[in-house]
């Protein structure tokens, strides 16, 4: 399991001016190309040009980045945590099976892929029954309801 300390990319590791600098170059410039010391080139694919840049400029607002793998495996409460729901609230979903998960032994885990999907299904749903119930409110005519 990887840990957070190792993964923890820090703003105060690197100084502020350095950082600012990065962040305006990165902002600038379509692409980076990475030189050796013998002078051999290799242009960053977009791709990632796109993920050092952004990482480059959350850290320059002096936010700290956690990298983790999308089979990165979590405990129930972690991901319960992760997602803002009481740890028994998550084990029921796991249960119900809404989200996979592997046992370690008598313990659940869950892929960090596993949650993002569920993340994103979740909100995709939410989305869609805020607008369903707006639709309705202007169909009723209450969204700009006549003055009294």
């Amino acid at each position: 399991m990887i840990t957070t300390r190792n993964n923890r990319l820090d703003p105060s590791m690197i100084p502020a001016e350095e950082l600012e600098k990065m962040a305006k170059f990165f902002a600038s410039s379509g692409h980076i190309l990475l030189t050796d010391r013998l002078g051999n080139q290799l242009e960053i694919p977009a791709a990632l040009y796109q993920h050092f840049s952004r990482i480059v400029r959350l850290m320059s607002e002096r936010k700290a980045i956690v990298m983790l793998p999308e089979d990165e495996a979590f405990t129930t409460q972690a991901a319960a945590d992760y997602l803002g729901m009481s740890r028994q609230f998550f084990v029921d979903l796991l249960e119900k099976g809404e989200i996979p998960f592997h046992r370690v032994g008598t313990h659940r885990r869950v892929t960090f892929k596993d949650l993002l999907d569920y993340e994103k299904k979740r909100d995709r749903n939410r989305r869609e029954c805020i607008d369903q119930l707006t639709d309705e409110v202007i169909e009723a005519g209450l969204y700009f309801p006549e003055p009294a």
